[in-house]
């Protein structure tokens, strides 16, 4: 019924085939540099042809490792311009679209989910598939009550493709690394794994999605198009136009880039504190910019899809991000370092010098010490080159902290939105948004004291 390859020995020879190829091409490289080709040209072809294979075989399969491709997707800017350029390109094509299941396989499941006169429940269905991802496929209709609408349909065996390639792709994580430097490849495998079965469970999604759409009915800055449908395997919401981020991206005008990058920020820290959850798939292919905001066509609002993985956080974000964040910006290392302690984030059996752990913070948090900070893949390379480096400072202490369980996805939402700012380029207003959102970023007694003097005045 499915064309997923849904047995284990196919999906795992597919997998296991990437190291192997390589390792390949790394001789194939080699031998090409000892019969005189240039190293620079060899190397770029090497990249070139290791990003074919790996996003092709990523994209193809689906399941786990189509997941595991666009949680990448959203990290090349921390790349080398030399080796971002051939994999851009490869990336990007896994966060908008994957080869479609077959029409009979739809079909078959339509049925299945919605009865054997499903067809009635549509004035119009559009065979052709208008996205295809992980785990699913979307398809363009017209509900009987005339509303257009996106059916999401998933994949048959897709709860045993996502293990069973998450599996096999933690066996040679060590081998991706590389890929994304300063990341470890390993904890994101492990919480990916652990959202599966949310993941696969549309109830849960309908029910993320419709507090959002709820919540932001209205808004002048958000659109989350609300739920039509649900039931297992299948979930119809109403049908979202405009112009996806990957576009935005690869040739959106300045306006419309700072624009998207405000509107991505502003809803990465107002969502858990309106609804009590953290949208937790932040890939480009999840937004689109939307016309027809408050000031008419030339405004923008940022549409918002997908909530199949969320973090319930019911009393907003953390207040220790808030508080750790403001004591940073205010310099206090031992209070920094006193609050990481407490939290987790420094283990009981370490010492490390309160200093050099502010040291290794304030560059992450440059973006909220000025009025305005443009996010570009420069700064992020930077970023990532100062932790990956052995032999810098940064690099050894970062290996002495520790991420409590409670902020990994938390840690991995905010890393992949400010990859989605950079390769945007936005020039946005953070310090403005987590004022407004982050709890203990502003302390209250600061605002009482700025309200009794403007009371006085």
């Amino acid at each position: 019924m499915s064309d997923l390859p849904r047995k284990a020995v196919t999906r795992t020879a597919k997998l296991a085939a990437l190291p192997l190829g390589f390792a390949g091409r790394a001789t194939w490289g080699l031998g090409k540099r000892i019969v005189g080709e240039s190293a620079e040209l060899v190397g770029r072809e090497l990249q070139q042809r290791t990003a074919d294979q790996l996003f092709k075989v990523l994209g193809e399969l689906k399941g786990g490792a189509m997941k595991f491709g666009q949680a990448l997707s959203v990290f090349e800017s921390a790349l080398p311009e030399e080796v971002a350029g051939p994999y851009r390109a490869a990336l990007t094509k896994l966060q908008e679209a994957a080869p479609p299941m077959p029409t009979r396989t739809v079909h078959a499941v339509l049925e299945e989910r919605l009865g054997k006169d499903w067809q009635e429940l549509f004035l119009e269905f559009e065979e052709k598939p208008s996205a295809a991802a992980s785990i699913g496929q979307v398809h363009h209709g017209v509900w009987h009550d005339g509303r257009e609408v996106a059916v999401k349909v998933q994949y048959p065996g897709a709860g045993e493709a996502l293990l069973s390639d998450l599996n096999q792709l933690s066996r040679f994580a060590r081998l991706l690394g590389p890929l994304i430097p300063g990341m470890d490849i390993k904890p994101l495998i492990a919480e990916l794994k652990d959202r599966v079965s949310e993941e696969l469970d549309y109830g849960l999604e309908a029910q993320a999605q419709e507090a959002h759409a709820e919540e932001f009915t209205d808004d002048p800055d958000v659109v989350v198009p609300g739920v039509v449908h649900q039931c297992e395997q299948v979930l119809v919401t109403e049908w979202m136009d405009g112009i996806p981020l990957s576009e935005i991206i690869a040739d959106g005008t300045p306006e419309q880039r700072d624009r998207a990058g405000q509107l991505l920020a502003r809803f990465l820290f107002s969502g858990p504190a309106r609804t009590g959850l953290l949208h937790a798939d932040p890939h480009p292919g999840n937004f689109r910019l939307l016309p027809g905001g408050p000031a008419g066509d030339d405004d923008w609002r940022l549409g918002v899809l997908d909530f199949g993985t969320v973090d319930r956080l019911p009393g907003g974000l953390p207040t220790v991000i808030g508080d750790s964040l403001r004591m940073t910006l205010d310099g206090d290392a031992e209070a920094v370092y006193e609050l990481l302690r407490a939290e987790g984030f420094v283990k009981d059996s370490i010492e490390l010098d309160p200093s050099a752990v502010l040291d290794y913070l304030v560059p992450i948090i440059e973006p909220a010490r000025v009025d305005e900070f443009t996010f570009t893949r420069g700064w992020m390379r930077s970023q990532a080159a100062r932790v990956a480096d052995p032999r810098s400072p940064a690099h050894q202490l970062g290996k002495q902290l520790n991420l409590p369980p409670a902020y990994l996805l938390i840690h991995r939402v905010t890393l992949s939105t400010i990859g989605v700012l950079c390769q945007l380029g936005a020039t946005v207003r953070m310090r403005d948004e987590l004022e407004e959102w982050l709890p203990g970023f502003v302390l209250e007694d600061v605002v009482d004291v700025e309200e009794e003097s403007a009371a006085e005045a």
